[in-house]
């Protein structure tokens, strides 16, 4: 046993949480490596000009919800979505399949 009082690794940690959310995931581990990339590393993933507009929500397995701040953006978004499927894999190690984007106001 280890003392409680050592430090424990961030991804660690998702990991236990994302496994107490959905104890039926097959592989907890990943969506919890993918979730922190994603939101850890979303500007570096996505660039300054789109994340000033963009933000993600929520990670549900392959999908991706992102909310934007003008109904442009969600038209522009169907333009970039390939190249930001491409990036935040690269960058984040998230396989996205699925963007579902939402206006907000």
């Amino acid at each position: 046993m280890t003392n409680q009082r050592e430090p424990v690794r961030l991804g660690d940690s998702l990991h236990d949480v994302v496994r107490s959310l959905r104890p039926d995931a097959a592989s907890p581990a990943a969506p919890a490596a993918a979730m922190g990339g994603v939101f850890g590393r979303w500007e570096e993933a996505v660039g300054a000009a789109v994340a000033a507009h963009v933000q993600p929500v929520k990670l549900d397995g392959t999908t991706l919800v992102v909310k934007v701040d003008d109904p442009a953006w969600a038209t522009q978004l169907k333009f970039l979505e390939g190249t930001l499927k491409q990036r935040l894999l690269e960058v984040a190690g998230a396989t996205i399949e699925r963007l579902d984007v939402r206006v907000s106001r």
